[in-house]
């Protein structure tokens, strides 16, 4: 085995170890501070605490595991859903749909609630789904491909602001809505049931393994678009199925979680600062460290403020643009040393 698979291997390893200490302090985490007393069959821990923070950790690798395939298709370390505007488009989805479904149980005699949670799960997922990929196609669009990095960057941030704008109006001309849109685009992860984790797992194992079995694709982009094409990969469809990938991941999260900042940007950047391993291993340690990382914040959301809880996409935003300003800071002083 040659030592960069061993660094990744021992590092995965590392992660996994990490997801179960936190997993058990997830259990433990209550309104009055940790509860290690509780047994397993506790209604609390089963119906509550359970679906919540194995949701936390799926929808943390789902988020991942987006940014590594982002990072990845477009060549930017800064790429990630929510640059790329996939993110605002998700949002736009849910709201739309909420706003459908608040419309027809006020007007029509049968209530939306009688659908059952899967079949409501899905189609905020798929809402979610259309609203990204049309988010991701708009920005490409604008950017007229991924030649210019910097233009496709600048496309995502207009059409993320766009779609932003576009889900504030809606929330304002529904008032109904806005608790509920308030606490999603804050992020939540309270609102995570057991239909979601079979949701969120079923997405993230099939997305994993397309990204896995496509990672040459990833390899060779790194070393160039042409490059990339003399090695006989078919560069254009390959892309387009991991930009749907990428979607399908985001939106995924989104539907469930809310608006979570920075985990699809940070999750990528730490896997790098610790291996350098291809992009087989990069997904996988990307989709670890993102549910180490999201599966980390809702357990301080819960108990640092207890038994208020805080807004768990509030202090990932905290988290990760605390991470990036250290990481600036260092390169800047580097670069100082050097000169």
């Amino acid at each position: 085995m040659k030592s960069s698979e061993q660094r990744s291997l021992s590092f995965a390893l590392v992660l996994c170890g990490l997801t179960l200490l936190l997993c058990v302090l997830g259990l433990s985490a209550g309104s009055r501070g940790f509860e290690f007393d509780l047994g397993w069959s506790n209604p609390i821990v089963q119906d509550i605490r359970l679906p919540r923070t194995l949701g936390a950790w799926l929808a943390g690798a789902l988020l991942g595991l987006a940014g590594a395939l982002a990072q990845g298709l477009f060549r930017n370390p800064l790429a990630d859903p929510y640059l790329l505007g996939s993110a605002s488009g998700a949002a736009l989805g849910v709201s739309l749909t909420l706003a459908i479904g608040a419309w027809g149980g006020a007007q029509l005699p049968v209530d939306i609630q009688w659908v059952g949670p899967w079949a409501w799960r899905l189609g905020l997922t798929g809402a979610a789904f259309v609203g990204a990929w049309g988010a991701v196609l708009l920005t490409l669009l604008l950017a007229h491909g991924v030649q210019h990095t910097l233009r496709l960057l600048l496309a995502g941030v207009v059409v993320g602001v766009v779609l932003g704008a576009l889900t504030s109006l809606l929330s304002a001309t529904q008032p109904q809505l806005l608790p509920a849109m308030q606490s999603f685009m804050l992020g939540n992860t309270g609102m995570v049931n057991g239909a979601s984790c079979g949701l969120m797992a079923t997405v993230l194992c099939v997305s994993w393994f397309i990204a896995w079995r496509f990672s040459p694709l990833l390899d060779g982009l790194s070393l160039g678009e042409d490059t990339a094409k003399s090695l006989g990969l078919k560069v254009v469809p390959l892309r387009m199925l991991l930009l749907a990938v990428m979607a399908l991941c985001t939106a995924t999260a989104v539907a469930q979680t809310g608006l979570i900042a920075f985990v699809g940007l940070v999750a990528p950047h730490l896997v790098r600062s610790r291996v350098s391993a291809r992009f087989s291993w990069a997904c996988l340690l990307s989709c670890l460290m993102g549910g180490v990382l999201l599966c980390l914040a809702d357990i301080l959301a819960r108990s640092l403020a207890a038994p208020q809880e805080l807004p768990v996409g509030v202090l990932t935003a905290v988290m990760g643009g605390a991470y990036l300003m250290w990481r600036l800071r260092s390169h800047s002083a580097h670069e100082s040393v050097n000169a």
